[in-house]
């Protein structure tokens, strides 16, 4: 009864090395996409500015924040490049975990299949045995014959 009312034990998770890697590449990503938005507010910002300092004929300070927003779009062009790059690796690391696993279930059965190998050997070698012994004529030969069959 004790167990009944007793916590059950949660069952140890392996939290593997490529674990880490995934999670470390996704938090990574977030906070790529995270700076992303962060520019793509600011670029947003300073296009009305833009827009109102040419309106007020403040021509100079209108192109130099257009100069800015050319390079705050040429950074999110390379951030892109980066979060492709860090997608694929995550792909990747995922597509290694399921090939190992693959490969362990294959070692499994190849076991499996040397194992059922020795025990069909280990019947041949007792068929080869009752065959030995059907040159007996003995009342259990007609019962090694049947087994034989």
């Amino acid at each position: 009864m004790g167990n009944l009312f007793g916590r059950k034990k949660q069952p140890a998770t392996r939290i593997t090395e490529q674990d880490k890697a995934v999670l470390q590449l996704k938090q990574q990503r977030d906070k790529l996409k995270q700076y992303q938005r962060k520019i793509e507010q600011n670029l947003e910002k300073e296009r009305s500015v833009a827009k109102q300092l040419l309106k007020n004929g403040k021509k100079d300070k209108a192109i130099v924040l257009l100069k800015k927003k050319r390079y705050q779009e040429q950074l999110l062009k390379n951030t892109d490049g980066q979060l492709e790059n860090l997608e694929k690796m995550v792909d990747e690391i995922e597509f290694a975990q399921i090939e190992m696993k693959v490969v362990e279930g294959l070692k499994v059965g190849n076991e499996s299949l040397k194992k059922m190998h020795e025990v069909r050997n280990t019947n041949s070698d007792l068929v080869n045995t009752l065959d030995d012994l059907s040159w007996l004529n003995c009342p259990g030969c007609a019962t090694l014959d049947w087994v034989h069959k």
